[in-house]
């Protein structure tokens, strides 16, 4: 029997850390267990988070938005009556703008802080010019500004590369990062053993709090979004975590989903179908002409019976058409690389993430 649904925001918390949410901004959230959201305002209201994690006095940012949201991240600091020298670790899930581009500006706030991420994003952190180039290329200068804000470096000496596996300590807790390629090579994802969830960054999919039934629960939908997405690599991925019988994700679109196990593995089946029917899709259309037309077109109409299935009639097809919009299209971009690559190797359909090599897909602004 189905569980009425909660609010992401209104868990008891499990752990030792009390709940403060009556003093919190309007863009911060409790989230129990010593996690807190705060909505970055980036694009529209409970799109991108960044995650706060304290634990006895200690610190940590997962994600960050751009470099825009720093001063509400600075402000939840505030609100928490956390000193700038209580952070001890910046932790982007990967260096996609939307995810990483505060890093630089952040760390010039924080003097105790180190900044742990994938290998192959770390030299985009420290030296950003490729990255910021690759995006203004696609979104012009004045929308870069206006979008993401300052370009801001990340001193060499203050930023390491995480290890598949690694283990670090906050306060009286222990973070575990594992390697999770599929919407990234240089994607990681972070869990937590008090919570026992995953910070997913995109991973996991996307999971807007519009879509959500009180009965039924989040909806969830995978993000392809240019210019690295394997999805062979990503099933591999998002299994990977499973294994650990994750009872909530920490999305970065957006915020906390599952109610329990049985349901996170709910969310992670219809992820996989989705990926499924995705790549089918693009291959499909491999040589349609309009290709990146007939794309956006099919994978609306898949989103709109999804989410059909998911709300009966509680949502019209044109709204669920307006919440997607930025996501179909970024969809329809990366699944049309990745299937021109699938051509131009003649491999399986759903090429293995083994072996993959190359840059981290700097070119990637948004990575939703």
């Amino acid at each position: 029997m189905s569980t009425p649904f909660s609010s992401p925001f209104s868990s008891p918390d499990r752990g030792d850390t009390p709940s403060v949410s009556g003093s919190l901004p309007s863009f911060m959230e409790d989230l129990g267990d010593g996690i807190f959201a705060i909505d970055t305002a980036f694009q529209r209201d409970h799109f991108d988070a960044a995650f706060l994690i304290v634990d006895a006095g200690r610190a940590a940012f997962i994600d960050t938005g751009t470099a825009l949201a720093v001063p509400r991240l600075l402000a939840a600091l505030d609100a928490l009556g956390l000193a700038r020298d209580a952070v001890d670790w910046v932790i982007p899930t990967h260096v996609h703008l939307d995810h990483a581009g505060g890093v630089g500006p952040l760390m010039r706030e924080l003097p105790a802080a180190t900044v742990l991420v994938h290998p192959r994003g770390l030299r985009h952190l420290v030296d950003p010019r490729v990255l910021w180039a690759g995006a203004q290329a696609v979104y012009g200068e004045e929308e870069m500004r206006r979008s993401y804000g300052e370009r801001v470096a990340v001193p060499e000496a203050r930023a390491v590369a995480s290890v598949d596996e690694q283990r670090v300590t906050l306060g009286g807790r222990t973070l575990r990062l594992i390697d999770t390629p599929g919407h990234a090579r240089h994607h990681l994802c972070v869990w937590d053993e008090r919570s026992q969830g995953w910070f997913t960054g995109d991973t996991f999919g996307l999971s807007y709090r519009e879509f959500d039934d009180p009965v039924r629960g989040a909806w969830i939908l995978p993000t392809s979004s240019p210019v690295q997405f394997e999805p062979d690599a990503l099933r591999a991925s998002v299994e990977r975590m499973m294994q650990a019988r994750p009872s909530r994700m920490y999305l970065t679109h957006y915020s906390r989903v599952g109610r329990d196990v049985e349901d996170v593995r709910r969310l992670a089946d219809r992820l996989l179908a989705q990926v499924d029917a995705m790549a089918a899709i693009a291959l499909r259309l491999r040589m349609a002409p309009d290709r990146h037309g007939a794309l956006k077109r099919d994978l609306l109409a898949l989103y709109q019976r999804e989410v059909a299935a998911h709300l009966g009639t509680g949502m019209t097809p044109e709204r669920v058409a307006e919440l997607l919009a930025m996501d179909v299209e970024l969809n329809a971009q990366g699944l049309g690389i990745w299937v021109d690559k699938v051509g131009a190797s003649g491999a399986s359909p759903l090429p293995s993430a083994s072996g993959a090599s190359g840059d981290s897909g700097a070119s990637s602004a948004s990575g939703t």
